[in-house]
């Protein structure tokens, strides 16, 4: 498995990946996304804005490449605060057709090793909703613990949602 940042090269790859997503699994799944509109321009775009985030310390993504150079995925990592704190929240997303068989268990393993051998945090989270039980096996299954329910945590699709946290300290 390779991490990296995705350059323009990986625009076919990456276009490939999506489209042979399966319909979604479940709430958390997105399933196969409409990309008749994705653009190379888009693309480009999008790697110009994950630079820039990266730079500014906000957020770093690591897309997943499987090591005959198709595309998985990708995992991030956001700073919540710095300073005293070294805090950051991880994310994960594995195409659906590549799921179950150890991707996200590894790249999320070398994920929180970079979060805090190479971008210096103390602590990530994982921030999951209580009922998405795949992202809760994943993240016991990389050795995060869980903390607690932090309730009406996230806003999303216009309401307060409960999430479990889960951790690891560097």
């Amino acid at each position: 498995m390779i991490l990296r940042p995705l350059q323009p090269s990986d625009f076919d790859n990456y276009q490939q990946a999506l489209s042979k997503r399966k319909v979604s699994q479940h709430l958390y799944d997105p399933g196969r996304p409409k990309i008749n509109r994705f653009t190379k321009a888009q693309f480009t775009d999008m790697i110009r804005k994950r630079k820039e985030m990266a730079a500014q310390d906000y957020t770093y993504i690591y897309d997943i490449f499987h090591k005959d150079g198709n595309h998985l995925g990708h995992a991030d990592i956001t700073t919540l605060i710095r300073e005293e704190f070294q805090w950051g929240m991880l994310g994960y997303m594995i195409h659906n057709q590549h799921w179950n068989r150890g991707f996200g268990k590894e790249a999320v393993q070398e994920v929180l090793r970079a979060s805090f051998d190479d971008l210096h945090f103390h602590r990530i989270e994982a921030h999951i909703n209580v009922d998405n039980h795949p992202s809760i096996s994943l993240a016991e299954k990389t050795g995060m613990e869980y903390e607690c329910l932090r309730r009406r945590f996230i806003y999303e699709n216009d309401a307060w949602t409960d999430n479990l946290v889960y951790y690891k300290n560097a």
